[in-house]
């Protein structure tokens, strides 16, 4: 059987690098989004520019049947997934990314739906995968969570506390999938260059003056990082996390707070 990666929310930014990155590496590339449009028009760039077979999914995710459908249909198609990148996520913006979701307002059902979506819906996809992956050697799970499961900010309790639950459902992944070949791994990028980030312009709150680095990532920075923990680059790593994030998380504050002080006392 022929290896392919199936990456959710793979149509833009993040998700699409990472299915291109595999691609390059001559792997068969399924794409899932909410939208059934988005995620057919990107396989088809995928297989185009890089000569694979690729195809893409509408995926609803409130219903387990069209997961299995979907993994159904890929058998089909005689391709194992060899490496599942659980890309999509719920932001937990609400209504208002501006905004976010005010302890005091967020409605239960909204907050539900951030693990509804980040872990539950994950675990819909991974064990399926998984499935066919124990029958056929082995191969790997990769989520993308956020360095926001270690450094909260305001008003994004569900998706910090979803993130956290990513890296914790990552480690018992690595634990109870092991035995049959199967490593479970996690990324957590910091800010990325994404087009809601470029249009906030000087609204932007994090940007390369707050990293020690000096930049925050690209959408291929999120790419390579997935490529090798979901590849046999990374072959004896599992239950582990890579922060790709500029070092924003390694810090107890920015150097630029130190230099406002400074300016200030002056």
């Amino acid at each position: 059987m022929k290896k392919a990666v199936f990456v959710t929310g793979g149509t833009v930014g993040s998700g699409l690098a990472i299915a291109e990155r595999f691609a390059k590496e001559g792997y068969d590339v399924f794409i899932t989004s909410r939208e059934a449009s988005r995620a057919r028009a990107a396989a088809g760039g995928v297989a185009e520019r890089y000569g694979v077979f690729a195809k893409g999914y509408g995926l609803d995710i409130r219903s387990e049947q069209a997961v299995k459908d979907i993994f159904s249909d890929i058998d089909k198609t005689g391709r194992l997934v060899k490496t599942v990148v659980l890309n999509s996520a719920d932001m937990g913006f609400g209504s208002d990314p501006s905004k976010g979701q005010p302890i005091f307002e967020v409605s239960i059902e909204d907050f539900q739906r951030v693990f509804e979506t980040n872990l539950v819906w994950n675990f819909m996809i991974i064990r399926q995968a998984a499935l066919r992956m124990r029958d056929n050697g082995g191969g790997a799970v990769v989520f993308i969570s956020s360095n926001t499961a270690c450094r909260a900010i305001p008003n994004r309790c569900a998706y910090s506390a979803s993130k956290g639950g990513i890296n914790s459902m990552s480690k018992a992944l690595a634990v109870d999938l092991g035995p049959y070949g199967i490593r479970s791994n996690v990324v957590l990028p910091g800010t990325i260059k994404t087009a809601r980030w470029v249009e906030m312009g000087d609204k932007q709150i994090v940007n390369g003056s707050l990293t020690p680095i000096g930049d925050i990532s690209d959408f291929e920075d999120i790419a390579n990082a997935a490529w090798f923990l979901g590849s046999d680059e990374s072959k004896n790593v599992t239950g582990a996390e890579i922060i790709v994030d500029g070092g924003m998380s390694a810090q107890l504050y920015p150097q630029i707070l130190a230099d406002l002080k400074r300016k200030i006392r002056s």
